[in-house]
């Protein structure tokens, strides 16, 4: 898998989990799914640091969202 990609999927599922965790904790239930969805959001967004030699930085961000989004919405 392309880190690129891995990056960005890994940062939509986190952000999308947020709201999840945020419900779960106003309900006064565990988070379990929402905590499930995070390890798998930063698995990716770590598999993707390690795979790419130098990691990410913060600028580089939304250059390569963009970009991975350009390459699969053609």
């Amino acid at each position: 898998m392309d880190p690129d990609l891995a990056l960005v999927i890994g940062l939509i599922i986190t952000a999308f989990s947020i709201p999840s965790i945020l419900s779960a904790f106003s309900d006064r239930r565990a988070p379990r799914a929402s905590a499930v969805t995070i390890l798998i959001g930063g698995g990716l967004i770590l598999f993707a640091m390690s795979r790419k030699p130098g990691g990410y930085s913060l600028q580089e961000i939304p250059d390569t969202f963009l970009r991975v989004v350009s390459h699969v919405i053609p």
